[in-house]
């Protein structure tokens, strides 16, 4: 019979980027079915890692300001993380920063992936095994590398009672009345990602009409001309929720019956609240960044080419072939989808 280790207190975290922190809960769901009396915190970006509120696998979230100076924030937050004590840390983001800090927190046991320099770091170094997998496996091998058992979980965001019932009376207010409603988020961190704005219009109008959904739109700070190039192309503008609060956002897209967007953050909030969503794919691979079950009514959409996965943040072909992993998801693809998506969610907004 294998020994599990035994830790008292311990450390997990994904420093940046919104998805891959939500891709992170189910290694916290492992570490607490493991260590149920256990101290467990997780650092990590301040404003992704807002998303962990009131999970009930964690004691602590350690937030990383980077809006403030490095010099002045990293000090701070490694002084908080030696009076914690840890004794088990486990870095899932690997970079130079993250590394060096789960040395600095002065956990007897490290674990990180293994590589040039900085795997020295670790007392535990994680070799991928090479086969495939998705992001939540690739996880969970932190675990099993440090002798930990895990088995794959879906990801999760846990919203109160408050925050559904606010987010609803918005969406009500916002749209005027209970019909269900569709969330899109048409935009995405680079121009590769993003399917085309007039599609987005033509499955929103489509589904106005032959669905009796009401469609309404989100956006980061950054996506402001995606937003403008989907109203252009609809004869009646949708209501525009810009810049929420990731916990509003996550809210708010609970509310809704169904959600397209393409592969960003929101996608992956609005899977892990449990709302049927649809992923759209162009550069990057759905196989590893989509680990939600179709049973539950999520579904990723991709067009075949020669050239994915290229991870290119712009397209580099020209004429007929530019971004022709995006001219080539059709309209009626996407509506497809989502009139299966709508089913698994019938009720109307309360």
């Amino acid at each position: 019979m294998t020994t599990i280790p035994a830790y008292d207190r311990i450390l997990i975290s994904r420093m940046k980027f919104i998805g891959d922190v939500v891709l992170t809960t189910p290694a916290v769901r492992a570490l607490r079915a493991q260590y149920p009396g256990a101290f467990i915190a997780y650092m990590g970006d301040a404003q992704a890692v807002s998303l962990l509120a009131h999970n009930p696998h964690l004691n602590e979230i350690i937030p990383f300001d980077f809006s403030r100076p490095t010099w002045r924030e990293q000090p701070r937050v490694v002084a908080l993380l030696r009076r914690r004590r840890f004794d088990l840390a486990i870095d899932l983001f690997g970079n130079p920063r993250s590394a060096l800090m789960m040395f600095l927190s002065g956990a007897r046991t490290r674990v990180g992936l293994d590589r040039p320099g900085r795997g020295r770091l670790y007392t535990v170094r994680v070799r991928d095994d090479g086969s495939p997998k998705d992001a939540v496996a690739f996880h969970l091998q932190y675990l099993r590398a440090a002798g930990i058992p895990a088995a794959s979980t879906k990801p999760e965001i846990f919203l109160t009672a408050d925050e559904r019932a606010e987010a609803s009376a918005l969406l009500r207010k916002t749209v005027g009345d209970d019909r269900p409603c569709v969330a899109m988020h048409p935009g995405a961190t680079w121009p590769a990602k993003m399917w085309l704005p007039e599609r987005f219009a033509g499955v929103a109008s489509q589904a106005q009409t032959d669905l009796g959904v009401r469609v309404i739109l989100t956006a980061g700070p950054g996506d402001g001309e995606a937003i403008r190039k989907v109203q252009k192309a609809l004869t009646t503008p949708l209501p525009v929720f810009m810049s929420l609060p990731l916990r509003q956002l996550a809210a708010l897209l609970g509310a809704c019956s169904a959600c397209i967007a393409n592969d960003s953050g929101p996608m992956h909030i609005a899977a892990a609240v449990g709302t049927p969503t649809i992923g759209i794919f162009g550069p990057g691979e759905e196989n590893i960044w989509f680990p939600y079950d179709a049973a539950a009514g999520h579904t990723a959409l991709r067009h075949d080419v020669v050239c994915h996965p290229c991870h290119l943040d712009f397209c580099n072909r020209d004429g007929d072939l530019y971004m022709e992993c995006m001219q080539g998801l059709t309209r009626e693809e996407v509506y497809r989808a989502l009139t299966r998506a709508v089913s698994y969610r019938s009720t109307p907004v309360r």
